[in-house]
């Protein structure tokens, strides 16, 4: 069977050539495949494609799978004079490309690549850097088209080719309700995900369209003559697409220098695959180039050190293992006057306790003492799970504004006693939650002036983003306006605010006063709360005890009474709290989802966003419908109480009764 260069395929490539030998071979495992189908659910990827096949009524779809049959159908309607094709299928020699929308006018050839990104304007060298290379943030797209518009060239050498992106318009503004309904998902037979078009797509059902087309052939003429980026390759574009193509269909490995993003490789098989027979492309690659033996893979390796942005330098000097690493590779580690540890400290910090297997936490008791005098009981603990969808909701409203569906909030009062007070979740299809979300929020924080905190800046931004959006709505939208915009005010800092009551965030007191070398390197809190377990007698004792639940000794609004927090496993280790949680998606594990998100462009959220999506989304039960509702509120309420048990942590620490 043939074997051909395909758009996903060079997408792979131009990530790392090596891949091409990997994919699409059982006996190595592929993370991508379920990173496909929750980037375009997070992102609205399914969606904003059915929809810009709706601005082009007559177009015709070819549906068809494999290569000759759409190639003859497509050859077929191009004999027309005028003719919108969406799938069209091109061929030219070993390369393919299956093209998402096809304008033909005579021999004018319109190319519309369809991205679920926002753009403003029409103006393609806004996708620039100030000294005209194609901005990173834009080039896989530009040279996904530029591979397309070859191909289409080369198989139709008589016809005008120009090349658009079609993007969300995020200047534009929705004209009709429930536009975003419009487009729901199933799953076929075949566990294709595929979008159903409910309700009425004509013009008018539509409303003025919220796609705009970018025309990018001034930057796909930059990648074809090599004034794309500062550090062209020696070897042209084209030339250099049809080496990867002929070096595919040879089934033949590219090698690649190993680099600093190989910590994101998806060809990396897991120790239980790799029992079962499963090998790794990652493992691969690592031996063949560094003559690495299977012992040498469990020591630890700089690609894990904390915001390091010096690992490929290290690279290349060839050091590849944080037990090589010395002082001045971190950089200047002198200490802060004010005591708080700087980036590059912490750094060296990590580097010394994970080469001398150094368990014992550092924690700067002094410094955290100085922070806890600031604050005021009772205490608030605050986590938002939020969106950001590319088709708007309701009229008014732009493609990915931000959608604020969820909250938990956990008290400690003065005498120490805790509760999960409240709690917030939109699971209504449809509705655009924001400004119910603050009222909500507001009746949970306004009857005291406690200290309030957030883990990470999040908060803070979603709070202004809706405040701008309040800003724009009239009274007779929102009556509450200015009490909203008040309270929010109140707990939150901008450009021209800081609010009284200003969460504090814990994150930074993480940064500046705590490290632990199970946390890997990460300052997330769900590396941060099993770090604080282990570290903690105190919390130990308390929370092996039933005394969590809806009726127990610390109150819950989502969990069973008697429920245990601090289990072990089999080997007498600690299981992290979120592993006792189902996942919330059947088939795909929760450290997964969050795995793909952070090597990805989509903004913070997690598990929850992709959860929350399918929930508004995909067609389901009401049974499933509420077991996802559920799994929401439970992953919520625990992201609060870790919080809670940190803050505990440090107590505790303070006053003696925590080693």
């Amino acid at each position: 069977m043939q074997r051909y260069l395909t758009k996903s395929r060079f997408k792979l490539a131009l990530d790392c050539p090596a891949k091409l030998f990997y994919t699409g071979k059982s006996q190595y495992p592929d993370k991508s495949q379920d990173d496909a189908f929750l980037e375009a659910l997070a992102e609205g990827g399914f969606q904003v494609g059915a929809l810009a096949k709706c601005y082009y009524p007559d177009g015709i779809e070819i549906t068809e799978r494999g290569y000759d049959i759409p190639l003859q159908k497509t050859q077929e309607l191009l004999s027309h004079g005028t003719v919108t094709i969406f799938e069209g299928a091109f061929k030219y020699q070993n390369l393919f490309i299956r093209a998402d929308i096809i304008e033909k006018k005579g021999n004018d050839i319109n190319l519309l690549e369809v991205k679920s990104s926002s753009f403003g304007g029409t103006d393609s060298s806004n996708m620039l850097t100030k000294k005209g290379f194609i901005d990173s943030g834009w080039s896989e797209y530009v040279y996904d088209v530029a591979f397309q518009k070859y191909v289409i060239t080369k198989a139709y050498p008589n016809w005008n080719v120009r090349a658009y992106l079609m993007l969300a318009d995020k200047n534009s503004v929705a004209t009709v309700d429930g536009l975003n309904q419009k487009f729901l998902l199933k799953t076929v037979e075949d566990e294709r995900t595929v979008v159903e078009i409910v309700g009425d797509v004509s013009p008018d059902g539509l409303g003025e369209e919220v796609l705009i087309r970018v025309c990018v052939d001034a930057l796909t003429e930059k990648i074809f003559n090599g004034t794309d980026s500062p550090n062209p390759p020696e070897q042209g574009f084209t030339d250099y697409l049809h080496y990867l193509a002929d070096m595919y269909e040879r089934d033949e490995k590219i090698v690649v220098p190993i680099h600093k993003d190989c910590k994101v490789c998806e060809f990396q098989a897991t120790p239980e695959q790799e029992k079962v027979g499963k090998l790794s492309g990652f493992t691969e690659c690592w031996k063949a180039q560094l003559n690495w033996d299977d012992a040498m893979f469990d020591l630890p390796r700089i690609l894990d050190i904390w915001d390091f942005r010096k690992k490929q330098d290290l690279m290349d000097s060839g050091i590849y293992l944080m037990r090589d690493v010395e002082e001045e590779h971190i950089g200047d580690i002198e200490p802060s006057s004010d005591g708080k540890l700087t980036r590059t400290e912490r750094q060296w910090l990590q580097v010394r306790k994970t080469v001398e297997n150094d368990t014992t936490p550092y924690i700067n008791i002094k410094g955290l003492e100085i922070e806890f005098k600031k604050f005021t009981y009772p205490l608030h603990f605050i986590d938002f799970e939020t969106s950001m969808v590319a088709i708007p909701f309701f009229r008014g409203r732009r493609p990915y504004e931000q959608v604020a569906f969820q909250f938990s909030h956990h008290i400690v009062h003065s005498d120490l006693t805790i509760e999960h007070k409240g709690q917030y979740l939109s699971d209504t299809v449809g509705m655009f939650p924001n400004f119910e979300f603050v009222r909500r929020l507001k009746a949970e924080l306004e009857n005291d002036n406690g200290t309030i905190f957030r883990y990470a800046p999040h908060e803070n931004t979603v709070l202004n983003q809706i405040m701008a959006q309040l800003n724009e709505a009239t009274p007779e939208e929102v009556p509450d306006k200015q009490d909203l915009v008040s309270f929010i005010k109140s707990i939150t800092h901008g450009n021209n605010h800081e609010g009284a009551r200003d969460m504090v965030d814990l994150l930074k007191l993480v940064k500046w006063y705590y490290y632990h070398l199970r946390m890997r390197g990460s300052n997330s809190l769900k590396y941060v709360l099993p770090a604080v377990l282990n570290s903690s007698e105190y919390l130990q004792n308390k929370y092996s005890q039933p005394i969590y639940g809806k009726n127990s000794h610390i109150k819950s609004l989502n969990y069973d009474d008697d429920w245990v927090w601090l289990r072990q496993n089999a080997d007498g280790n600690i299981i992290n709290p979120y592993e006792l949680l189902p996942p919330l998606f059947e088939g795909i594990d929760d450290n997964q989802i969050e795995q793909f998100l952070m090597k990805s462009n989509i903004q913070e959220g997690g598990a929850a966003m992709t959860a929350y999506a399918r929930m508004q989304f995909m067609q389901m039960s009401d049974l499933e419908r509420y077991a996802i509702a559920s799994g929401l509120l439970k992953y919520c309420e625990l992201d609060t109480l870790a919080m809670v048990m940190l803050w505990e942590y440090w107590n505790m620490c303070q006053i003696g009764k925590s080693s």
